[in-house]
């Protein structure tokens, strides 16, 4: 029975990067980088990677997780186990959970 688990254990452990490396070649779009509420309240970066991080007011990181751009849709898989998802209404402006975010410039 261990050397079931065992088998069970490797077979993930490769299946895991190749999904991983599926996220990075799909987060090659042009809604990289960091994306923030008008009032400056909420900011959500955008990582190459696929992976998301998110502030709200003074708590840095209050959501992470990942996250698919497919067309104009963003779809959130969030660490703590919840979905969302938003549409990018132009290259500089996303809706997202009720909210509008605008791309920072820099």
């Amino acid at each position: 029975m261990r050397a079931l688990s065992l088998a069970a254990l490797g077979a993930a452990l490769l299946i895991e990067p190749a999904r991983g490396n599926e996220a990075m070649a799909e987060a090659n779009h042009p809604y990289v980088g960091m994306w923030v509420t008008a009032d400056g309240r909420i900011r959500q970066e955008l990582l190459a990677n696929g992976r998301y991080d998110e502030a709200r007011g003074q708590r840095q990181s209050a959501y992470q997780g990942r996250y698919e751009v497919n067309g104009t849709g963003i779809f959130y898989w969030d660490d703590t186990g919840f979905t969302a998802d938003g549409t990018f209404v132009s290259n500089d402006e996303l809706h997202h959970g009720g909210m509008v975010f605008f791309r920072e410039r820099r």
